[in-house]
């Protein structure tokens, strides 16, 4: 673990501590896994987004496209009787093409990655909205799939399974990013992309290969999510969840530069967010404020991840002064 994340560690036990000892309930081992399921659910869409931001780019669509998976996920296996392993099927081959469209628009069409995942955001969440007339998509009385319920809300040992899964799949892109070459050519692209395709990066495919993992990583959200609800309004659906993401990956020392940051840290940001949402609860604040939070969390963050940023600078820039400095003559 890098210095950011043990520091990011350090300031998830302090607040935890604070938080127990205004509200004991907090350590109830009901609340402790409840915030887990959600830090299950809400890291795959930080994994997804952090890969897409090492890039140096954005995805805005996250939310909008939870709601599209969540509506024709279960108008499938509710309504049409598709099993759900095909609909599961479906719903990641959708993934893998807005990840491939969104890719390709910002690579060979040279769009903004902020332009063309707003336009997903708002097409996606239209969609959404016209599949179902508005109305609620949900399961009917008495359905139930006992498979994809364990997997998806079921607990084993007392630990949620959506917590257990992202843990699986963290140790997956850990090693995407940080032990392939692929992971180097993703922080190589984030530092300097034009460097890395002198160099002989084939920067296009790195670029679509990481808007790929984050819809896909979305899709496996969704489906978490659209299980957990068990009924999906098109319209609210996901609301700001591109934010829940951007703020952990950012929390988690990755800059909207590009090119910096670390899985671990990722998974640590949504921890500290989570454990923020459950400060709320037990404190009784309202909900309102939930994304008051959320904001004052971003621009921490951020603010910090520049403090560390130039920090780190002008010590380089002071190393380097000293190594270059002449020697001092000796005494005759």
């Amino acid at each position: 673990m890098s210095k950011k994340d043990l520091g990011l560690l350090a300031l998830i036990i302090v607040v935890g501590a604070v938080v127990a000892l205004i509200n004991p309930r907090f350590l109830l081992p009901i609340n402790i896994a409840n915030t887990a399921n959600l830090v299950g659910m809400f890291g795959f869409m930080a994994l997804g987004q952090a890969v897409v931001i090492l890039t140096g780019g954005i995805e805005l669509s996250v939310g909008s496209m939870i709601a599209l998976v969540g509506v024709l996920f279960v108008d499938f296996i509710a309504t049409q009787a598709i099993p759900w392993p095909l609909a599961l099927a479906l719903m990641l081959a959708l993934g893998i093409g807005a990840g491939l469209l969104h890719g390709i628009l910002i690579t060979k069409l040279k769009m903004q990655p902020f332009i063309v995942t707003l336009c997903g955001l708002l097409i996606y969440r239209g969609i959404a909205r016209f599949y179902t007339r508005d109305a609620t998509a949900g399961f009917g009385f008495g359905q139930n799939f006992p498979t994809l319920e364990a997997i998806t809300t079921s607990r084993s040992f007392g630990v949620p399974n959506s917590f257990i899964a992202l843990m699986i799949v963290t140790a997956v892109i850990w090693i995407i990013v940080h032990r392939s070459v692929y992971g180097r050519h993703l922080y190589a692209v984030g530092k300097n992309e034009e460097a890395a395709r002198f160099s002989g990066i084939k920067t296009d495919r790195v670029i679509i290969g990481a808007y790929v993992i984050c819809q896909v990583l979305t899709v496996i959200a969704a489906i978490y999510f659209a299980m957990y609800t068990r009924s999906i309004s098109p319209s609210t659906q996901g609301n700001f969840y591109e934010l829940y993401a951007i703020a952990a990956a950012v929390l988690g020392g990755f800059s909207l530069k590009g090119g910096e940051g670390s899985v671990i840290g990722a998974i640590l940001g949504v921890i500290l967010l989570q454990e923020l949402q459950n400060l709320v609860n037990l404190l009784g604040i309202p909900s309102s404020l939930n994304f008051s939070v959320m904001g004052g969390v971003i621009i921490i963050g951020v603010l910090a991840d520049q403090q560390w940023s130039l920090f780190r600078e002008r010590r380089r820039t002071r190393d380097a002064a000293r190594a270059n400095a002449p020697m001092p003559a000796a005494a005759e």
